[in-house]
């Protein structure tokens, strides 16, 4: 396969594209309807199909058998506030194309196959780069789609040689196929329609920012705004025909301190929400960002932790946030790419990526008691919205409600149109970012146990394994960390990652709010400086006891080349990320082990910040 990629102002793209596969429930319009359409982006591809199907053709080279072509319009809004300042206001426009050209058949095709040159590593480069006009023009759209049709068409008649030639040197080669045949979908819904001017997005992200101006030690800080409007098109040789609609709207906020120690901490603050509309007011903004604030400066004064093996109770927060970085990577039904390189599967087993649960259908995965299921219709729970529903996965496969374990008993996984060594069609969860290669991802997880304690019950068994394994106290994980969120710099950013790097393979994880129980009274003592150390799929196999206070928690999960589908994916942001949602309950783990901290004392500034006035 080769993918052209045809971006104006990367940046904006960065924030929408994964919002392509999130298309609400609206209508379809009937192939008669869409051909009425008016729209001259929807025409000049569907002009540049039919030419593809039967004009593509080198002279003595094989044709075609597949030709997709995927657009995107996105707008929007990002305002970033300071302490009370507006740092950055930007309203963008921008249309990100993409075209797939592969040759050979659905057994056996241009795609799925990395080179070594081809490989670029940790967020390494998706693709050429080049431009397509915002206006919509005809004439010049239907220019793009061409050379770019060309341009895929030559490379991947150059792939599919490179790839013979290395399935000849293989004494078995694969036998799945590389590209699922899959139903016909026609869905043509309105443009999405960019509003800008019902709130005062400046004034909001001002006010809510200035809340952390007066709070003392709070170092530095960011408050973002991100406003989105997208609609996405997709169109293949098959017959496929999507046009969908989508927003999403978001507030993150890191912001970080130094501990008297020299140890630098950070703190975040994020809300998603289906449309701008729905956006708390600033008040409520100011009042969470406050409540963060509060909770890092009394990580700014708490001691250090020191290592532990043990149960440890995982309150709901931190529990989704925890199966989100444990369960999508196993969740994959896809065969994994084929590569000349060994580095591709070292470095996906260095970042966590590695498949626990591939060729393990009908076999135990999760205690007995617990039912996993991912449904991308769901819309709500408890009364709270859900943003990872879409009705029309990014390959034009209809999103379907999955069983994935049921009563620990691995039943299913999720499916892109790449066929897996367990099932060889798409059940409609091909996901991506940037009009990258789509990947089984999923959209709302529901993680149920059937013998869930009440919160009294619940903190009453953790106690209990406590002291059966001889601990006078245990640990308590109130919130995981997202370090892409909390980092207000990019290089602490990379210093996290970098630190976490050699670790991941292992299950190194990273919370934020710690605390030590005592078992005789029940004291509580934030702690700080721990990570958790070898905690991978094997710890949810037998767990003592869950809660039956089910939270829904909407998060980003990355699809970052370098970061989707290893351990990192959960490390989402508004900025590219695929909205998705978990609904977990409370959990107690047992024999779970924290590193405390190892780092040296550092130096304090001599001079400290100037007091804000």
């Amino acid at each position: 396969m080769r993918r052209i990629w045809i971006t104006k102002w990367a940046g904006y793209a960065a924030i929408a594209v994964a919002l392509a596969s999130c298309g609400g429930a609206s209508y379809a319009k009937s192939p008669k309807d869409a051909a009425k359409d008016k729209d001259q982006t929807l025409r000049a591809m569907q002009d540049e199909m039919e030419r593809s199907k039967t004009r593509l053709a080198i002279d003595g080279v094989q044709k075609p058998f597949y030709v997709e072509y995927r657009l995107l319009d996105i707008d929007v809004r990002s305002v970033t506030a300071a302490f009370g300042s507006v740092i950055s206001s930007t309203t963008g426009r921008n249309r990100v194309m993409s075209v797939d050209v592969r040759v050979g058949d659905h057994h056996l095709d241009s795609s799925n196959f990395i080179s070594e040159e081809a490989f670029h590593g940790f967020l390494g480069s998706p693709g050429d780069l080049g431009e397509v006009g915002i206006d919509g023009d005809y004439n010049s759209l239907r220019q793009d789609l061409w050379l770019a049709t060309d341009q895929a068409y030559k490379g991947a008649v150059t792939e599919m040689s490179l790839k013979n030639a290395f399935l000849r040197s293989l004494t078995k080669p694969p036998e799945i196929d590389d590209f699922s045949q899959e139903t016909p979908v026609v869905q043509i819904e309105p443009h999405a329609v960019a509003d800008w001017t019902n709130r005062k997005w400046d004034d909001e992200a001002r006010a809510a920012s200035l809340a952390l101006r007066s709070i003392p030690n709070i170092n530095g800080s960011r408050v973002t705004y991100y406003l989105v409007y997208t609609t996405y098109y997709l169109l293949n040789s098959e017959g496929t025909e999507i046009r969908i609609p989508h927003s999403l709207a978001g507030i993150e906020a890191g912001m970080d301190t130094l501990a008297d120690d020299g140890m630098p901490l950070h703190n975040y603050y994020t809300v998603y929400v289906a449309k701008p509309g729905e956006l708390p007011d600033p008040a409520a903004v100011a009042k969470g960002l406050q409540q963060s604030a509060q909770d890092l400066l009394a990580l700014r004064t708490a001691p250090l932790s020191s290592d532990y093996t043990g149960p440890v109770l995982f309150d709901a927060p931190a529990a989704s946030s925890l199966l989100t970085q444990l369960l999508p990577p196993s969740l994959s039904g896809a065969r994994p790419p084929l590569s000349t390189s060994a580095r591709v599967d070292e470095y996906m087993e260095q970042m966590g990526g590695h498949n626990d649960w591939s060729g393990r259908v009908g076999q135990r995965v999760l205690p007995t008691t617990v039912t996993l299921t991912d449904d991308p219709s769901a819309t709500a729970e408890q009364g709270e919205t859900l943003l990872g529903g879409y009705d029309v996965d990014e390959e034009g496969v209809r999103g379907q409600k999955l069983t994935l374990v049921q009563n620990g008993i691995l039943r299913s996984l999720l499916m892109s149109r790449r066929p897996g060594p367990d099932f060889d069609h798409s059940n409609g969860h091909g996901r991506s970012a940037i009009l990258s290669d789509p990947r089984p991802e999923p959209s709302n997880l529901f993680f149920q146990s059937s013998e869930g304690l009440n919160s009294d019950d619940l903190h009453k068994k953790f106690l209990e394994l406590c002291k059966e394994d001889g601990h006078e106290w245990c640990l308590e994980v109130r919130r995981m960390d997202n370090p892409t969120v909390a980092s207000i710099r990019q290089e602490d950013f990379q210093d996290t990652i970098a630190g976490m790097a050699g670790g991941l393979s292992s299950g190194e994880r990273l919370p934020l709010l710690v605390y030590r129980v005592w078992v005789n009274g029940g004291k509580e003592e934030l702690v700080r400086g721990t990570r958790i150390g070898d905690l991978t799929l094997r710890n949810l196999r037998n767990i003592p006891a869950a809660g039956s206070d089910a939270t829904v928690e909407n998060y980003m999960l990355s699809a970052t080349d370098g970061m989707a589908g290893t351990a990192l994916g959960a490390f989402g942001s508004a900025q590219g990320g695929l909205p998705s949602g978990i609904v977990a309950p409370s959990l107690v783990l047992d024999d779970v082990e924290f590193r405390g901290y190892r780092g040296e004392p550092r130096r304090l500034p001599l001079i400290s910040p100037s007091p804000l006035q």
